[in-house]
């Protein structure tokens, strides 16, 4: 009789042990179910913001010719080809990450004066899914812009999306009739031009530019957007004047800065000279097209 008594409730412990394993087993497949619509939301992610021109950087230090090389860092007469080949070899600049950023740098000394020279790589890559690596590029562009205060550039603002060259060509007022050279104001506390063919800037200080034609400004005939800076100051031991040119092209960014310094101060490095040489680099690399 007592076995009887036990054998109900045995059975109803059983059938209750039953239910709730099945109820585990439920929980566990929604549970799978939760987790296979996340791979779905990063296939939503995969599918956003679409992948720059360039997937990869050129080796910085071959990439200008040994002519151009020739033309801005020009050696002194006594030296010897050992020597010459040893500086226009150039210096790779070190990064954390070559598959995004390279560089190279030269140097020329002289007891005149020294130059430097460096291009920098960088392939811009966006982790947001709805901006594009080029839109990304171009918002970095802009920042670059407006940080150096490129005039009709800085009012480009790097989130509206709009290129800092359209919003130049948009707003210049050209002058002087028909088909006149756009020209862009000139930066207050410019140097006044000087008989050098340079600028004279105020004494320990810096000064941006020279004339409407050379002051910093937008350039309309290299990459997508572009922008060339330039600035004059004065230290105790010399006078130095600074070319930096900035273009983008899709997805990479491109920065050649190119600085002369002089240790006789009555002799101020020439705006022209430095700014065409930067410029004529810039259309060599823009031309070479980069990594694929």
């Amino acid at each position: 009789m007592q076995r009887r008594a036990y054998a109900p409730a045995a059975a109803l412990a059983a059938a209750v042990l039953t239910t709730a394993l099945a109820g585990c087993s439920g929980d566990s497949a929604s549970g799978a179910g939760s987790d296979d619509s996340k791979p779905g939301q990063l296939g939503a992610s995969a599918s956003g913001g679409a992948p720059g021109k360039y997937h990869t950087l050129p080796e910085p230090c071959g990439y200008v010719s040994p002519a151009t090389l020739r033309r801005m860092l020009p050696g002194a007469e006594d030296e010897s080809e050992e020597e010459a080949e040893r500086r226009y070899r150039g210096q790779a600049t070190i990064t954390y990450d070559t598959d995004r950023r390279v560089g190279c740098r030269w140097k020329l000394e002289t007891p005149e004066g020294t130059r430097h020279l460096t291009v920098d790589f960088e392939r811009v890559v966006s982790y947001q899914t709805d901006v594009s690596d080029e839109d990304r590029a171009r918002q970095l562009y802009a920042r670059l812009a407006t940080a150096a205060n490129i005039p009709a550039a800085a009012s480009a603002s790097p989130s509206s999306g709009t290129s800092p060259s359209a919003a130049a060509s948009a707003g210049a007022k050209p002058q002087g009739g028909a088909g006149a050279k756009k020209q862009s104001a000139p930066v207050s506390g410019s140097p006044t031009p000087s008989s050098t063919g340079g600028s004279t800037a105020p004494g320990g200080s810096a000064g941006k530019g020279t004339d409407a034609d050379l002051a910093p400004r937008v350039l309309d005939d290299l990459g997508d957007d572009a922008f060339v800076d330039d600035e004059l100051a004065t230290t105790g031991t010399g006078v130095h004047r600074d070319i930096k040119v900035v273009f983008r092209s899709s997805n990479v960014l491109v920065t050649i800065t190119y600085d002369q310094w002089s240790t006789d101060k009555a002799h101020i490095p020439s705006s022209a000279d430095l700014q065409g040489k930067a410029q004529a680099l810039a259309r060599e690399v823009d031309a070479g097209h980069f990594g694929n």
